[in-house]
């Protein structure tokens, strides 16, 4: 049996998506990277519950408490949207519509990265 790739596609692993395992690690990392992360929003939200605004308020303000969950957000949108995107490559046939979608996946990721981010700075703040 013979290999058809050339010697530089064997020694840089990619496939017919030009993208090799680079996709795969990032899902994967942002996985491990999002366990964590989800633990301690969570436990956020039960220690918050039956809190006041002025009580949470308190809460975001801490620089610490922010950053961790401005990376959650941002870990959990990125993996979000890198599933999205083998499911819209997997299961869209036409070449159109995989674009538009694919396309459309992104700007969704980045307008609720966006409006997320806002609302809780804002809230940090104070506004």
């Amino acid at each position: 049996m013979t290999d058809m790739r050339t010697p530089l596609k064997k020694v840089r692993g990619l496939g017919s998506a030009h993208e090799g395992t680079d996709h795969f690690w990032r899902q994967r990392l942002t996985a491990i990277a999002n366990v964590p992360l989800t633990l301690f929003f969570v436990g956020l939200l039960v220690s918050l519950n039956g809190a006041d605004y002025a009580q949470v308020r308190a809460v975001l303000a801490n620089p610490f408490v922010a950053l961790i969950l401005i990376a959650m957000l941002l870990s959990a949108l990125y993996h979000m949207r890198l599933g999205m995107q083998v499911i819209i490559e997997d299961y869209v046939h036409g070449e159109g519509g995989k674009l538009v979608l694919l396309m459309l996946n992104t700007f969704f990721t980045i307008a609720v990265g966006v409006a997320s981010v806002f609302a809780l700075l804002k809230l940090a703040f104070g506004g």
